[in-house]
């Protein structure tokens, strides 16, 4: 199986409150081929300090069946127990995140489009978020 760009994304909810409101965002984007769902883990680090995770296979019914056709498992997990406690280093006790591991369908599509038409990429770099706010907020003020 041929494999694009793939991407790692921890979402962090402090205090656990997950509400499920990305779900239709998720959806979206699966439904009109723009990422694919590889792999997902549910993270949580307790009071405690203990961490506990479950794949989508260990989620209780109603969860399960939410993400369950979003998600396109290859034929072994990608994401093991040691990447559940790696990340888990990062999230503050009490809290709990969504793993995702997709690949950038839109991407693969463009890259073999590049090399059909003779081209190569040069420079493919993410830009935070935070970055372009900044920039975006720099500009507002110099426009005023």
């Amino acid at each position: 199986m041929k494999l694009g760009p793939i991407e790692l994304l921890v979402v962090g909810f402090p205090g656990s409150q997950f509400s499920g409101g990305i779900t239709p965002a998720l959806e979206e984007l699966v439904q009109n081929d723009v990422i694919r769902i590889i792999d997902i883990l549910f993270v949580q680090k307790h009071a405690d300090g203990t961490v506990t995770w479950a794949e989508l296979s260990d989620l209780v019914d109603d969860v399960a069946q939410a993400f369950a056709p979003l998600v396109d498992l290859l034929d072994d997990a990608l994401l093991t127990d040691e990447d559940a406690v790696s990340l888990a280093e990062s999230l503050a006790p009490g809290s709990s995140a969504g793993v995702l591991l997709f690949e950038n369908v839109w991407a693969t599509r463009f890259a073999d489009a590049v090399v059909k038409s003779n081209g190569r990429v040069i420079v493919n770099e993410r830009i935070p978020r935070s970055a372009i706010e900044e920039l975006v907020a720099l500009h507002e003020v110099s426009a005023d």
